[in-house]
């Protein structure tokens, strides 16, 4: 997973060059799609199928949806954006689950995570929102990352 993760974010900045960002996160899907149920027809666990309780049904498609949901924004974020800025800050993903794991599965934090979570944030601040030095741009000039990053697209369609 740790190999292969990050050349999503850079095969897909590639890829979506001159595409709609719609269009590039469902040709995405078509292809997670073939490959998951590639996977289920592998190991033969198609006849679970019949076996999913409603309840499960219902969180699995209501994940399903805020994956959608999740990639279309991150799809977009990516083409208007740098992967280098839009990659820390998706990464933040992993805090608020964190909290969310506390608060609605009732999972305990420990220092580990705690830690990590502390980590992640403070990566991403260093790595997207901070504002560089009248130095560090041709021309003397400053600039801030916070107006270039996908935490601007919050509230905006995402697409």
């Amino acid at each position: 997973m740790a190999r292969c993760m990050p050349l999503t974010s850079i095969l897909a900045k590639i890829g979506i060059d001159g595409v709609n960002s719609n269009l590039a996160t469902a040709i995405r899907t078509m292809v997670v799609v073939a490959m998951a149920w590639g996977m289920v027809f592998l190991t033969n666990s198609q006849s679970g199928i019949s076996h999913i309780s409603s309840k499960s049904w219902l969180f699995l498609v209501l994940s399903g949806l805020a994956t959608g949901a999740s990639w279309l924004c991150y799809y977009r974020a990516l083409q208007i954006g740098e992967a280098s800025k839009v990659v820390p800050i998706d990464k933040l993903s992993v805090v608020i689950t964190l909290v969310l794991a506390a608060v609605v599965l009732h999972e305990q934090f420990t220092p580990k995570s705690i830690l990590g979570c502390v980590l992640i944030a403070a990566g991403t601040l260093l790595s997207t929102l901070l504002k560089l030095q009248k130095n560090d741009l041709p021309g003397g000039r400053s600039r801030s990352f916070l107006s270039d990053s996908w935490v601007m697209q919050v509230g905006q369609p995402c697409a």
